[in-house]
């Protein structure tokens, strides 16, 4: 996929901005807090429709304006606008509005590397499960649709709870069920599909331990991990009244990831909490590049600077041969870009401005 030309404007730091981007895509280099990283925010913008560093809407509105507006070309035209007043956001495909935004969801594929990704790994089991919620609503249509009812479902529940009121929890639990065995099912087929690749991932990346991945249910308990939803739910419901939430389902579940017999948000060094993150957008990208038959847009933020030589010709090669296509790639110094990589054009970023 190719993301031909990208208009910006009042996003972060960047008050306008209109570029006609080319084919392999551009090699962007800027000091620090001069914009570059708000860039590839701008355009993985257009993939989900919210920001990949998890800032609200209102938080990417330069300051003193009201509202942003990102719009950019592939196959389709995708924009995107949002308003302060109103809290309003407006999204549209080929200039026509989207009446429901996860079916605009995904219409641009791209795949985003940065520091920050080691979180991923090192944090808690939210961020894994939000990895695995935005790759499967992007890959699987069915998922983000099954996720979205799982969650009105669960917030209904959790009203009941917080009410005091079990009867009324309880009237939630089959909807609740449905959507969730779905996603479970969804979340662990890929697992199982992806978990060898993981390894082999790290192992290519110079990882020599062995790399594992695999899904942890959330349950009442050991024995109840394979249980269905339905029956736990009845189990949990005096401990959910007592606590005022929902205690057990796909919400609650973690990304089991590891080195040897060991976890690596516990045990694994910085160095191989970045390696495993790596792997783990590499997959993304293969996932995506099977579910769409194209190769996603690769967006890299200062990915190479903390790799030393092997690790980062490892990596290199790896990125060939998964994402192929477009690349954009944004650095504080032309030192810390791989030599092949600069067969790109060099932009320099300052100040939010873009000079090419």
């Amino acid at each position: 996929m190719r993301l031909t030309d990208l208009t910006v404007r009042n996003f972060r730091n960047i008050a306008s901005l209109d570029i006609e981007l080319p084919e392999n895509g551009v090699v962007i280099i800027g000091a620090n807090g001069q914009g570059k990283t708000n860039l590839l925010e701008a355009i993985y913008y257009l993939v989900l429709f919210r920001s990949f560093r998890g800032a609200k809407d209102r938080e990417l509105v330069r300051f003193g304006t009201e509202g942003f507006f990102v719009g950019g070309s592939a196959h389709v035209r995708v924009t995107a606008g949002y308003e302060v007043a109103g809290q309003r956001k407006k999204v549209t495909i080929d200039r026509e509005p989207a009446r429901r935004l996860g079916a605009a969801v995904g219409r641009i594929a791209a795949v985003s590397f940065s520091p920050e990704d080691r979180a991923i790994v090192a944090g808690s089991p939210a961020g894994r499960r939000r990895y695995l919620n935005v790759l499967l609503s992007l890959s699987e249509p069915k998922y983000l649709e099954e996720l979205a009812a799982m969650r009105q479902a669960l917030k209904q529940r959790n009203a009941a709870l917080r009410m005091g009121n079990g009867d009324a929890a309880r009237a939630f639990d089959s909807p609740l069920a449905a959507a969730a065995e779905t996603v479970w099912s969804m979340r662990i087929a890929w697992v199982e599909r992806w978990s060898d690749r993981f390894k082999s991932i790290c192992s290519a990346l110079g990882e020599p331990q062995e790399a594992g991945m695999r899904y942890r249910r959330h349950a009442a308990g050991a024995e109840d991990e394979g249980s269905d939803l339905q029956q736990l739910l009845a189990k949990t419901i005096d401990r959910d009244l007592r606590r005022g939430t929902t205690t057990v389902g796909p919400h609650r579940d973690d990304l089991r990831l590891s080195l040897g017999a060991h976890s690596l948000r516990t045990y694994g060094s910085a160095g191989q909490q970045r390696t495993a993150a790596i792997a783990l957008r590499l997959i993304e990208a293969k996932t995506l590049a099977e579910a769409t038959g194209e190769v996603p847009i690769g967006l890299y933020d200062d990915v190479f600077v903390e790799l030393d030589d092997t690790r980062q010709a490892n990596l290199l090669g790896l990125i060939r041969d998964t994402l192929s296509g477009q690349a954009i790639v944004a650095a504080p110094r032309d030192s810390e870009v791989p030599p092949e990589l600069f067969e790109r054009p060099r932009w320099v970023m300052s100040g939010g401005r873009l000079e090419q």
